[in-house]
């Protein structure tokens, strides 16, 4: 059995989806996603350069569309249905789509709002992020209890292990770069992003997120979809117009996602969207699965043919 997961922020590239748009499905993803959110994403995806993609709000609409179009791709040209999905941060949302759990057209009006509250607050109240590599959880929670005091930094991302992204006020991040260096760690990178995301920077994103989300439907799904928030499947449809929104404010628990997509009899993981990067974490998570992209023609006839 395999799992399907996408992608969040950082995995954009310029170009990205096109080599997909001679498929039907993918195709009409992409014209689906334009007519919802008013913008030509297949352009966005095709002419920004890589500083206009890199930007929020243009980063998550267009990694949601090319997720989606590559899932529809690979389902439209024989792929089987996966036993279950998770998607990193706004790869979310592409997860809950593929799923059915939630409607294509209002998944994109979702994630084109999420992009722009969450570039607004990083605009409001700046904040920072960092990637740390080489130190466990424990440890990197130690270092963020010692750096928060007047400013507040925690952990974001829970990659995998000895990768983990801290994000919160400006002074205590750079705190936790030296405390995580003198800590042991083998590399610490501050991340090129505009706001604290995953943190309790994002309150005011977030709350302003679940009166979108709670004004949504969101139907059972054809099968599970492990939460960001809780690293379990969500049995119960109800629940995720609460998840999404503390997904804003609290940390992507993806080492344990995948752990769990094991422990459910998971072997093969498939990445839709755009590159590899959930393929490498995987590596480090469980190297059992044997871990394929789809983002292009190449790609997506290896995945069929495995």
């Amino acid at each position: 059995m395999f799992a399907a997961v996408f992608p969040g922020q950082g995995s954009q590239k310029p170009g990205m989806g096109q080599d997909l748009l001679d498929l039907p499905a993918a195709r009409r993803v992409f014209e689906t996603v334009s007519e919802a959110v008013g913008r030509d994403i297949s352009a966005l995806c095709a002419q920004a350069d890589e500083e206009e993609l890199r930007q929020t709000q243009n980063a998550q609409i267009a990694l949601f569309a090319c997720g989606v179009a590559a899932y529809h791709a690979f389902r439209e040209s024989g792929g089987v249905e996966p036993a279950v999905c998770a998607g990193h941060s706004v790869g979310e949302y592409a997860a809950l789509v593929a799923a059915g759990v939630l409607d294509l057209a209002d998944g994109a009006r979702l994630v084109q709002r999420r992009g722009q509250l969450m570039a607004e607050l990083g605009d409001q109240r700046p904040g920072a992020m960092a990637a740390i590599v080489g130190l466990e959880r424990a440890a990197v929670e130690e270092v963020c209890r010692s750096a928060s005091g007047p400013g507040v930094v925690v952990i974001a991302n829970d990659n995998c292990p000895g990768q983990l992204v801290v994000s919160g006020d400006r002074d205590a991040v750079e705190k936790a770069k030296e405390g995580a260096g003198a800590a042991g760690a083998r590399m610490v990178v501050a991340l090129n992003v505009s706001g604290a995301f995953h943190s309790p920077l994002m309150v005011d994103a977030a709350r302003a997120m679940g009166e979108v989300l709670h004004s949504t439907a969101f139907a059972s799904g054809f099968f599970p979809v492990i939460s960001n928030v809780t690293a379990e499947p969500v049995e119960d449809c109800t629940r995720w117009p609460h998840l999404l929104e503390s997904q804003l404010e609290s940390t992507v628990r993806w080492t344990e996602s995948m752990q769990r997509a094991a422990q459910m009899g998971v072997t093969r993981l498939l990445e839709f969207g755009s590159g590899n990067v959930l393929c490498g974490l995987m590596k480090r998570i469980e190297r059992g699965i044997a871990a394929q992209p789809v983002f292009d023609r190449e790609t997506l006839v290896q995945a069929l043919g495995a």
